[in-house]
């Protein structure tokens, strides 16, 4: 659906989520302008949403306690609400995202799932099982998929593949960030796979990591890699116009498994994300004509 001329406020309220999305994560946002022009301004938009949800959570200006933490997604659910109910709204990411809801038919009921898995960063986290970490990605990743596959033009019996997609993506993360993770009290990899290898609680704050955490972290970079694999059909139904920038960001998020591989499994030690100077050659690779 082509973007039609609108209110230079509306057109504001976009630029602010672009502007967001590229401040904040780079590299999901060059993978973005890979995609069609029409579809990149919502995508900005529902960027803009969920990342300022995570920085209620997160971000340095976070609420003390849990519970005002949890307060405060109240409060951010209750305005998209209103802006849905409205029709607009003054906060520049809502009213970006009712009008792109309202544009491409996207399924914001998606966002619940979404907003409860930031209710659980509000406190310390420990995952126990596979399972349950799988049912927090669901919300947190995979509902952001399930929104993302109407928008993409991605065939209806393949959103569910997009909302798996989007687990790949959190999975691939929560193996980069695990040192980060531990310092906000959050051990995302499951307790099960931890007593499974021997990985105390402790070790995760450790300068390098434990010969028993790289075993466990291989089994997990094992895990994300067969997510991947499991989503290539559902990207080679995607529409040929955003196939693309969507190869681009799988291609980005598996090039960091490729460097926790190379760092021997070592989390801790030193930095796992994209190098600038490596985007360009990852793009060249995704991008190459198959």
């Amino acid at each position: 659906m082509t973007m039609t001329v609108m209110d230079p406020a509306l057109t504001a309220a976009y630029d602010t989520c672009r502007r967001m999305h590229r401040r904040h994560d780079p590299t999901y946002y060059w993978a973005t302008r890979r995609l069609p022009a029409d579809v990149r301004p919502a995508t900005h938009a529902l960027y803009g949403y969920v990342r300022t949800a995570d920085q209620l959570v997160d971000g340095p200006r976070r609420a003390p306690t849990p519970e005002a933490r949890r307060a405060a997604l109240d409060a951010w659910e209750r305005e998209l609400a209103r802006g849905l109910r409205d029709g607009g709204s003054a906060n520049p990411v809502v009213g970006a995202l009712v009008d792109a809801a309202g544009r491409h038919a996207l399924p914001l009921a998606e966002l619940e799932p979404y907003m409860r898995s930031m209710r659980v960063d509000c406190a310390p986290v420990r995952i126990g099982t596979w399972e349950e970490l799988v049912a927090y990605m669901e919300g947190s990743a995979g509902s952001v998929g399930r929104i993302m596959a109407p928008l993409l033009g991605v065939p209806e019996r393949r959103h569910a593949d997009y909302g798996r997609l989007g687990i790949a993506f959190q999975h691939a993360n929560f193996v980069r960030d695990v040192a980060e993770d531990f310092r906000l009290d959050r051990i995302y990899l499951p307790r099960e796979d931890r007593e499974r290898f021997g990985v105390e609680d402790a070790d995760f704050g450790r300068a390098t990591a434990t010969p028993e955490l790289r075993a466990l972290v291989e089994h997990e970079v094992g895990r994300a890699r067969r997510l991947f694999a499991a989503a290539g059909p559902a990207v080679a139904a995607a529409p040929a116009t955003v196939r693309p920038g969507i190869r681009l960001a799988c291609a980005v998020y598996e090039s960091v498994l490729d460097r926790v591989e190379a760092a021997g499994y070592d989390v801790l030690g030193r930095r796992m994300g994209v190098r600038p100077w490596r985007l360009l050659r990852v793009a060249v690779g995704a991008l190459r004509p198959s």
